[in-house]
């Protein structure tokens, strides 16, 4: 299917490929050992978000389901804090990352935050079924929570670098679209966020 060049270009989590790395399902197997699993899952991670941000510019606007600075904020930093990945592997994908960003370009102009509650989270990941996910806890969707909020909200894990538009996520997907609808022009025009931050 072709995009119009007016209509914005939809990057979604490139799950797929981190079920299926040469018949390697590498999202299962972190999810069953983080420890042992979070360092390979959380490098290919880094580099599918890499080619998502570097793909050739084919409309307008690019809108990221995910992006690598969720990658590293949220989740590395999540399987640190929490015990499961060792201080040498946050190391090195640390400076992977920081190699990256001073070295391509990895910039965004506006990241929207679904703010939703760990308890909406788990039930709509129960309703997605996928079988990787069967076995998380809340606890795990607590923590990652937490997480966004110290980077998005909070700004305790990090500089956020581009303004930040949250809009509160706890709704059924007709009220998301009109939600989402009243912030089209600030979604779409990241510049004109500056006045309204």
């Amino acid at each position: 299917m072709a995009f119009s060049s007016s209509l914005p270009l939809v990057l979604t989590e490139p799950v797929n490929k981190w079920r299926n790395v040469h018949g390697h399902n590498i999202l299962g197997l972190m999810y069953q050992d983080a420890s042992r699993w979070g360092i390979t899952l959380q490098s290919y991670i880094q580099l599918t978000m890499l080619e998502q941000h570097v793909r050739p510019m084919v409309s307008p606007v690019r809108m990221m389901e995910r992006s690598i600075h969720s990658a590293k904020y949220i989740f590395v930093e999540n399987l640190y804090r929490s015990g499961k990945m060792p201080e040498v592997d946050y190391v090195v994908l640390s400076e992977w990352f920081d190699w990256i960003q001073n070295n391509t370009d990895v910039t965004v102009d506006l990241i929207v935050y679904l703010q939703t509650s760990p308890e909406v989270c788990y039930e709509r990941l129960k309703r997605r079924c996928r079988e990787e996910e069967k076995i998380i806890p809340l606890e795990y969707l607590e923590a990652i929570h937490q997480r966004y909020e110290e980077w998005l909200i909070k700004h305790t894990l990090c500089k956020v670098s581009c303004p930040v538009l949250v809009i509160g996520a706890d709704h059924d997907m007709q009220k998301m679209i009109e939600k989402c609808e009243e912030h089209r022009d600030q979604i779409l025009n990241p510049y004109n966020m500056q006045h309204h931050l």
